[in-house]
């Protein structure tokens, strides 16, 4: 296009931008004819050759107008001219100016049509123009009429119609000055109501308006006065905050969170309120402690004020001790309460607050807001932990101000309580495991215990060496949930807990403290006289509240048909504990009463004083134990060795004896002899006086050890007419074993507090100790059977039987109905011991047992005591023991007869064969060596000749000497 204009500016032609600045030049631009364009066209062309003729036009040529094109060819001239390339050179100078010529030609016919649209447009603008300045001359002359027809009065009127709006406004303004003068009265009626919300908000709307009229000198004073009224607000909104640490109330808080919000210093206010909730702690316990302190004191003295909360704690007297300890929980009860409302008036009002915004557009107000609660909800979290760990230290140094060893044990109980109920609102309150207060008050209790348990090891040995054994009339449905030591049992709370305040409902157990008392109550108010108002029914009018009940149940019928059904199932074997067939007849009930001494007592717990001591003793270790769980292990230790001595005690008493031991009858497993060696080994001390020269660390164990007690002297063990102590027997064995049963009952409590790695402790006290309680009747009524029955009159009587009969006899001989009295004697003294005491039906089964047991193997040793005895002696032998069966079986419903086999099988023995005999002796080792050898003797000559004799002797030698 650039080459386009220098051609046409060589050739004195203008372009129509240039042009339309003087329409005259426009006017006298010729247009070539069409004569030159159809001249121009016609001649022939090739596009492609032209335009590279065109491209071949030096660039010089396209320069500014004040190109000398004739100078610029004249200079490239050589200095010897050749008129041939002058030609050729001119001839290729037309080729160009002809090749531009008609580029330029189709160019102009290309835009002519455009060109005449735009110089009509210019034309008619021209017009418009003219018409303009028309209209503009008439304007001016309508404005020099209308100037000179207004007067001087009406330009007035407009004048003061604008002086009165000026003054409209400036009374608006002064009526506003006026307002906020005034506006300090009305402030402080707010702050006097404790509206601070209202307050922050008229100071805030004052303050603005006080900007809008800076511009009036009166209002600088006013700017100044309005801010220190804002500073005096914050000040007392930041007194209003601290009062919530102690007495939370929604409505105060709202307004205070209100006006801090105002003031967009929520988060400075969060800061606030934790520094105000750490001073109310500190001022709460220094009250508290100093009130009884000063109270105690008795005077007015102030130099406690001046002391450190750590030494002003040791002032408190014991008697005080305890009220104190619970104003002191109380008092910070308060102050958590408060912190758990004001972290749920935060979460509620963070939900409102969500979902608000969630309905709002305002994203910039929103994120701050939520920055603003996202680190209000941290400092919260974070806060819990920091107060429960200043209500732990100061309430560990109020623990550590006073020695607790001076406490009786109900006293220390209730200190325990009360930290236990803290420890339960600690963990309640931010999840903590309370390890300042758990480690502090387990020294405490642990080193209490200890002396405790000591005191009443001394106790429990100085009964059981005063009890005389005799019965604790209780009543039948007793039970030891009866007793106050275990009311804690029943109870979802303890006792020093106001019961009132307890809920009942099943829902009670998944609520916290805190929803509990959310709404009024403290868990630590204490009802001093709930202890007196408890009451225990436990103990009988008499011995056994009524006389024969049994009796009745079964005699008012006359015949089996007539008993009941529901009578008959609800006979239940004692001492098995399963229910009889289904068809029980009138005579099996009858037969079963032979051996059951107790059908005319009431089935109630046999024990003694002692044993209630125990028991009471058992759940004052679990009261403890309850309270304060990390010491578990060690009251659980100590509770084993409660029952460890009295059972210790028992057996001393009632089942020691070394004879015992050489029957072989294995009265006491291997299982309880280890149980009583350990405990001797581990509880008894042996020694009777401290031997100087032992060392310390000797002097250390027997201190945690007991003296073996002494059984009284006011117990009688040697008489015959009460079977030697038999119901003195029953009372402290059966005891034993009730006092076992209470342990397997409280097993699944002990089990559920006893930490993880020591349970196998409880575990092996229970299948080592506890469940061999009840084993302890063997030995102990077979010393009672071993004397019952005059044992040593029936051998001498058997001595004087002749064996060696030659003819078969038909009567028993004399030496059975001398045994059989002696059971019959032994069947009345029971019946007259059980008169004093209820014979369980598992005692009087053992007693028989053992009689039995003991006759029979007297019966074979008389046997055994035989020099000479024929065929027939034998078949003597096997009526007399008959005999003695059948009237046996009379007195007594033991089946099978204990032992019965053994005298059977040693009576056939005699009819063996010499291979028989031998393999017998082999495979029945039960027998003594005599009596296997006094069978052999008595044989020889019968059916075995010396030699054989010889070989049976050796083979019971060769039996007999592993036992040497």
């Amino acid at each position: 296009m650039q080459k386009i204009k220098s051609l046409m500016t060589r050739q004195g032609l203008k372009s129509p931008p240039e042009s339309l600045s003087d329409l005259g030049a426009i006017e006298s631009l010729r247009v070539p004819g069409k004569e030159e364009f159809r001249e121009l066209r016609e001649q022939p062309s090739d596009p492609q050759a032209e335009q590279e003729l065109i491209n071949s036009i030096e660039q010089v040529y396209f320069s500014t107008d004040s190109f000398d094109i004739v100078k610029y060819e004249l200079e490239k001239l050589p200095p010897v001219l050749n008129l041939q390339e002058l030609e050729e050179y001119r001839d290729k100078l037309k080729q160009q100016q002809a090749a531009v010529s008609r580029k330029v030609a189709d160019l102009i016919l290309e835009k002519q049509p455009a060109y005449v649209k735009e110089l009509e447009r210019v034309t008619s603008l021209q017009t418009g123009l003219q018409l303009a300045a028309v209209i503009c001359t008439n304007g001016r002359r309508h404005l020099n009429i209308a100037k000179e027809g207004f007067t001087q009065a009406s330009l007035g009127l407009l004048a003061n119609q604008r002086k009165r709006q000026l003054l409209i406004g400036l009374l608006k303004s002064l009526r506003t000055i006026k307002t906020l003068q005034r506006t300090d009265v009305r402030l402080s009626e707010m702050l006097e109501e404790e509206d601070y919300p209202g307050a922050i908000q008229l100071c805030l709307e004052c303050q603005k308006a006080a900007s809008t009229f800076k511009h009036y000198s009166c209002i600088s004073e006013l700017n100044s006065k309005l801010q220190d009224t804002l500073e005096q607000i914050e000040e007392q909104l930041d007194v209003a905050l601290s009062k919530i640490c102690k007495n939370f109330d929604i409505n105060h808080y709202t307004k205070v969170q209100q006006a801090y919000r105002l003031l967009g210093k929520t988060q400075t206010a969060m800061d606030q309120l934790h520094m105000h909730f750490t001073q109310a702690i500190h001022n709460t316990v220094f009250q508290v402690v100093l009130g009884y302190v000063e109270l105690c004191a008795g005077n007015t003295d102030t130099k406690f004020q001046k002391l450190q909360y750590k030494d002003l704690c040791t002032h408190v007297t014991p008697d005080s001790y305890i009220p104190c300890l619970a104003d002191l929980c109380k008092a910070l009860w308060e102050v958590m309460l408060s912190y758990y409302r004001t972290m749920e008036w935060h979460e509620k009002h963070d939900n409102e607050d969500t979902t608000s915004a969630s309905e709002g557009s305002n994203m910039m107000g929103t994120e701050e807001t939520d920055f603003d609660r996202g680190y209000i909800k941290k400092k919260l979290e974070h806060g819990l932990t920091r107060i429960w760990q200043d209500v732990q230290l100061k309430v560990k140094t109020y623990l550590l101000g006073t020695d607790l060893s001076i406490f009786k044990y109900d006293d220390f109980i209730f200190v325990l309580d009360i930290i236990s109920r803290l420890m339960q609102v600690g963990e309640e309150f931010c999840g903590s495991k309370s390890e300042v207060l758990q480690e502090s008050i387990r020294k405490q209790s642990v080193n209490y215990f200890k002396n405790y348990h000591r005191t009443r090891l001394d106790e429990l040995r100085m009964f059981l060496e005063n009890e005389t054994w005799e019965l604790c009339p209780v009543k039948s449905n007793f039970s030891i949930l009866q007793l106050h030591e275990f009311k804690f049992m029943e109870q979802s709370r303890s006792p020093s807990v106001s019961p009132s305040k307890q809920q009942t409902s099943a829902s009670s157990k998944t609520v916290t403290l805190f929803e509990q008392y959310c709404s009024g109550g403290n868990p630590f108010e204490i009802q001093a006289n709930h202890k007196d108002e408890e009451t225990e029914d436990v103990l009988a009018s008499n011995g056994y509240e009524s006389d024969e009940p049994e009796k009745s149940a079964y005699q008012e019928y006359d015949s089996d048909s007539d008993v009941p059904e529901e009578l008959k199932r609800d006979y239940v074997d004692e001492q098995t504990g399963d229910a009889p067939v289904k068809s029980v007849s009138r005579e099996t009930l009858k037969s079963r009463k032979k051996s059951d001494y107790s059908l005319n007592k009431v089935n109630a717990p046999i024990l003694t004083n002692t044993t209630l001591n125990v028991i009471r003793l058992v759940g004052k270790y679990m009261q403890m134990m309850n309270i304060l769980k990390p010491i578990a292990f060690d009251v659980i230790h100590f509770m084993s060795q409660l029952f460890d001595y009295y059972m210790y005690a028992i057996y001393t008493f009632f089942g020691r004896n070394d004879s015992l031991e050489s029957t072989g009858l294995g009265l006491s497993s291997s299982r309880l002899r280890t149980t009583l060696n350990r405990i001797q080994e581990s509880l008894i001390d042996l020694e009777v006086s401290a031997d100087p020269t032992a060392t310390l660390t000797a002097a250390e164990e027997r201190k945690e050890k007991v003296p073996s007690p002494h059984l009284s002297h006011l117990v009688i063990l040697t008489s015959g007419d009460t079977l030697y102590g038999l119901a003195e027997r029953v009372v402290a064995t059966e005891s034993l074993v009730f006092l076992a049963e209470q342990f397997e009952f409280l097993q699944p409590h002990l089990d559920a507090v006893m930490p993880a790695v020591k349970k196998p402790f409880l575990q092996q006290f229970y299948s080592q100790t506890v469940s061999t309680a009840s084993e302890l009747r063997k030995p102990i009524y077979w010393i009672v059977a071993g004397k019952a029955i005059d044992y040593e009159q029936m051998l001498l009587l058997m001595a004087n039987v002749k064996w060696d009969v030659k003819e078969i006899m038909s009567q028993h001989n004399i030496y059975v109905d001398a045994l059989l009295k002696e059971f019959e004697q032994f069947n009345r003294r029971l019946n007259e011991v059980s008169k004093r005491v209820r014979i369980p039906l598992p005692v009087s089964n053992i007693l028989w047992e053992h009689c039995i047991r003991l006759a029979n193997r007297t019966i074979v040793e008389g046997y055994a005591n035989v020099k000479k005895c024929s065929n027939e002696g034998r078949a003597l032998m096997q009526l007399d023991f008959q005999q003695f069966l059948m009237k046996l079986e009379k007195l007594t419903d033991i089946r099978p007869i204990p032992d019965k086999e053994f005298v059977e099988t040693y009576i056939k023995a005699y009819y063996l064969t010499e291979n028989d005999m031998e393999r017998w002796i082999k495979e029945h080792r039960e027998y003594s060596t005599k009596q296997l050898t006094n069978l052999v003797n008595v044989c020889l000559g019968s059916h075995i000749n010396k030699k054989a004799r010889q070989k049976l002797l050796a083979a019971i030698d060769d039996i007999d000497r592993p036992k040497r």
